[in-house]
């Protein structure tokens, strides 16, 4: 096999300049609306910004991929049904698609167009995933993040398609494509509007000596003097459970960290993995640039046969902690 395909994300034009110019191989970004899984205010991109980063990156021999990765409204396909249509026409090297509906449209409308399998629909077991390549042609397979390397590796070993992994930025304690924390608190959901946490929902307020977040009217964390104060994500909040005594609110669900698995080359290179995901289209191009040059000196140095080379990425990491994840559980 090829030394891994560094997948790297872009919110915006200058983003995706700086993930190009850091030494991606291909970037992923979503167009200015419902049908991609970070729609926020002030990212993504028009159909022009699309032709222009496709310009761009193919100058430099880097790929584009358009994440159009949240499931249809009922009754209202036609905006992700144009997603796709403009994906081809402005000759994209691939699209990242969920909803089985979509990728049908895909495949046949487009049957030149590579379609990948988003993380969202969670295919997470060898006839799930052939279910996908046999149905609708995909060719790449991003695995959601609760397999550990052995597993990856024993799912590897009964497929003939690509898998995809990610490797470092945010965890989601929820099973891909099946969140609803956001949409109990906001109303708007993130596999449906593609807005976890919506900022239009965010409040930050003083409370005597604390800061406290709240997101939709929920207090999501109450902040101490001094401490950091994160963005008010409902699955990162810090609650009481159950009565409460004797206990002080605790991150139920899962504390703020960043995945990490820069260590685990050797291992995810073994196990058959084809490409590596970089986390955060919500990112600024500093975050971007610092990630994605990390990455490419560490893949190169582990291409050369030497060791991973231990990078500092602590200050890019979410909470002040990182982690492999699932991908050790249990064995290392």
């Amino acid at each position: 096999m090829d030394n891994f395909e560094l997948i790297c994300p872009a919110g915006t034009p200058a983003a995706l300049r700086a993930a190009v110019d850091a030494g991606a191989d291909a970037v992923y970004l979503g167009f200015r609306d419902e049908t991609n899984a970070r729609n926020f205010p002030g990212l993504n991109f028009t159909r022009q910004d699309v032709a222009d980063a496709v310009d761009y990156a193919h100058a430099r021999r880097v790929e584009v991929y358009v994440a159009i990765n949240t499931y249809p409204q009922a009754g209202n396909l036609g905006p992700w049904q144009k997603a796709v249509d403009d994906a081809a026409r402005l000759k994209v090297d691939a699209v990242i698609l969920a909803d089985p509906g979509l990728l049908a449209y895909a495949a046949k409308r487009h049957p030149d167009l590579r379609l990948h399998l988003s993380v969202q629909a969670s295919a997470a077991n060898v006839e799930a995933i052939r279910l996908y390549r046999d149905a609708f042609g995909v060719r790449r397979v991003v695995l959601p993040r609760v397999l550990t390397v052995p597993e990856i590796a024993k799912l590897n070993a009964e497929i003939d398609i690509e898998t995809e992994v990610f490797v470092f930025g945010g965890l989601c304690p929820m099973a891909e494509g099946r969140c609803s924390l956001s949409s109990y608190a906001t109303g708007l959901s993130p596999n449906k509007q593609g807005v976890c946490s919506p900022a239009n929902h965010v409040r930050y307020e003083q409370r005597g000596g604390a800061l406290a977040s709240t997101l939709g009217g929920f207090t999501i964390n109450v902040f101490g003097e001094g401490e950091q104060a994160g963005y008010p994500t409902l699955c990162k909040g810090r609650f009481v459970a159950g009565d409460g005594v004797g206990e002080g609110p605790a991150y139920l669900f899962e504390e703020p960290t960043s995945l990490n698995a820069m260590d685990l080359l050797p291992e995810l290179k073994a196990a058959g993995v084809r490409a590596l995901k970089i986390e955060g289209r919500q990112r600024g191009k500093a975050y971007i640039a610092a990630v994605v040059r990390a990455y490419r000196e560490a893949l190169e140095t582990f291409a050369a046969g030497r060791p991973v080379p231990h990078i500092d990425l602590q200050a890019m990491v979410e909470g002040g902690t990182q982690t492999t994840g699932a991908y050790t559980r249990g064995w290392r």
